[in-house]
């Protein structure tokens, strides 16, 4: 059963993620949350899967939620939700340590999924507005690599290099594999490798890493 507390300053809202999600056989709601504030305290008691946050509210916004969570060392994973496809709050919340976001308008079924994938361990985020986010707001801020990323980054294979470089560029790992002429296998084996080595909780937070390094440049 995957828990999922919601997050949302809007009453209509969360009440609509819950319908959704307790009608799934193998989802329930545990709580929900109206700022982040709230959203840092009931992930530490109710320990959920997932928790789906929105962005913009009152108080603590779901950025700096987001971070508080990611850095308690929890088990919960956090899935943002925001209105617009090309939003820097989105894109700070996936520095935050997100494991990926969703506009609000996305289809009940793929929300559903992704929550599936999240709590799964994996990160979900459409390649499209990914690159648009990145290479919108990396142009901006990226002032070079910090020295620990660059160390890091000397420590990755020349093999692990390209297949961090086909991450950024948005290619899942059997995209990778044929691309490269690898077994599948062998491209998880790299995706693990690479996330131990430079310390990135997922794959979303690998790709943000890859740009932050400039293994691959905003186009």
């Amino acid at each position: 059963m995957t828990t999922v507390l919601i997050v949302d300053d809007q009453t209509l809202q969360r009440l609509g993620f819950r319908m959704l999600l307790e009608a799934e056989p193998d989802m329930t709601v545990v709580d929900e949350a109206t700022n982040g504030s709230e959203a840092v305290r009931k992930s530490a008691e109710l320990r959920p899967d997932v928790v789906l946050m929105d962005v913009r509210m009152p108080g603590m916004d779901g950025i700096e939620a987001t971070r508080r969570i990611v850095e308690s060392g929890g088990r919960s994973r956090v899935l943002v939700l925001t209105t617009f496809d090309l939003d820097e709050y989105a894109y700070e919340a996936l520095r935050a340590g997100a494991s990926g976001f969703f506009l609000k308008d996305a289809r009940p079924e793929e929300l559903v999924v992704g929550i599936r994938a999240v709590a799964a361990g994996d990160s979900v985020i459409s390649p499209g507005i990914t690159r648009k986010l990145i290479d919108t707001y990396t142009t901006s801020r990226r002032t070079g690599p910090a020295p620990a990323h660059e160390r890091q980054l000397a420590e990755l294979t020349e093999r692990e290099r390209e297949v961090l470089t086909a991450m950024a560029g948005g290619s899942n790992n059997t995209e990778i594999a044929a691309d490269l002429h690898l077994a599948e296998s062998t491209v998880k084996s790299h995706v693990s490798r690479i996330l131990a080595k430079i310390g990135a909780r997922d794959r979303v937070q690998a790709v943000i890493f890859a740009y932050d390094v400039g293994l691959v440049r905003p186009t």
